[in-house]
């Protein structure tokens, strides 16, 4: 059985293979999630080598890992969601979020929001067809449906159809006048409506998602909710997680990793995927914010960032890279010596 205590929300741009394999590094139990996938790039490249398998695609090392996909056909839900369990995937979530111009032009998202009777059609159909979890990850409303009861009313809708998991980003999604950055941002957060759902609805799984930034928040937020998921924090700054096994899934044999240690195994896996092909920077994007508030994290981005692109670019710039961090300690212990 998966457990959410922790999750990290699917990012678009950001949560790929490479950055999932480094975020399992440093937490070995919280829940990942890939990108969202629409059912489009799956069905439509069926023909096209490779392609279904790039999209699908992650380590062994990754699970529990769930599988994003957008969408609002029924039958294609249901199709992608077979590939999923097929491949390998723990869960299939149904994005009900997505607050941007290019997914409602594709009516998926969070417009389907205004459409809980076709949602509910979706999710019907994809448990028809597997065995493993379908989850829907929505907003508390969008634009005017501001009300409890009016978010109440989609997710008992939904329900209906057996789904008891709902990771809730605890916004409206405002789909005229704001990009989905200020979504993430300027409408108000209220915490208020998710608790209040889970309190009135004991059976059901909820899990928040929204301005959450810090372990302390987790906790908080755990006194009234099965879980919490954490978005860009945990991307620019995953060491965030490194006591989470610990603390929040309360493991006694789970150890805290070093920084070193996490980039001697990335090092490992870098090796391994350039042998494949990949490219240095495909992977070193994502382990830019490991050394977030050290001393000599501005060096530690700056050497990947410019040197991550050269052609001859492998695990030694890694390690280099490493080396600036390694000098500014030295510098800094030199300046805090006592004199005399």
């Amino acid at each position: 059985m998966i457990t959410r205590n922790i999750s990290i929300a699917p990012m678009m741009g950001w949560t790929d293979r490479h950055a999932r394999y480094f975020l399992r590094l440093i937490s070995r139990h919280s829940l990942l999630y890939t990108e969202m996938v629409n059912t489009g790039a799956l069905l439509h490249n069926d023909q096209k080598v490779g392609v279904q398998k790039r999209l699908l695609a992650y380590h062994v090392s990754e699970h529990p890992v769930a599988l994003q996909l957008g969408g609002s056909d029924p039958v294609a839900l249901a199709k992608c969601t077979v590939m999923a369990e097929d491949a390998g995937f723990d869960e299939v979530n149904l994005n009900v979020g997505c607050p941007s111009d290019r997914v409602k032009s594709g009516n998926f998202g969070a417009c389907l929001m205004a459409k809980p009777e076709l949602v509910a059609d979706c999710v019907a159909a994809m448990q028809e067809k597997v065995k493993i979890p379908v989850t829907v990850k929505c907003r508390v409303g969008i634009d005017n449906m501001e009300s409890f009861e009016s978010f109440e009313n989609f997710i008992s809708k939904v329900a209906e159809t057996g789904c008891d998991t709902f990771i809730v980003h605890a916004r409206n999604a405002w789909l005229k006048g704001l990009n989905p950055k200020q979504n993430r941002e300027i409408p108000p957060l209220k915490y208020d409506f998710v608790h209040r759902l889970k309190n009135e609805n004991p059976a059901f799984t909820i899990v928040i998602n929204g301005g959450i930034k810090t372990m302390e928040m987790v906790k908080q937020q755990l006194q009234y909710v099965d879980g919490a998921m954490l978005g860009r924090e945990a991307y620019h700054n995953p060491y965030i997680l490194a006591a989470v096994d610990k603390e929040i899934y309360k493991d006694k044999t789970a150890s805290i990793k070093s920084r070193e240690e996490i980039i001697e195994q990335m090092c490992e896996y870098i090796d391994s995927e350039q042998r494949k092909g990949v490219a240095l920077h495909s992977i070193t994007r994502h382990i830019l914010g490991l050394f977030q508030g050290q001393p000599g994290a501005k060096a530690w981005r700056r050497y990947l960032s410019e040197n991550g692109h050269r052609e001859d670019a492998d695990s030694r710039v890694v390690k280099q890279a490493l080396q600036q961090i390694e000098r500014r300690r030295e510098h800094t212990q030199l300046i805090e010596m006592p004199l005399g």
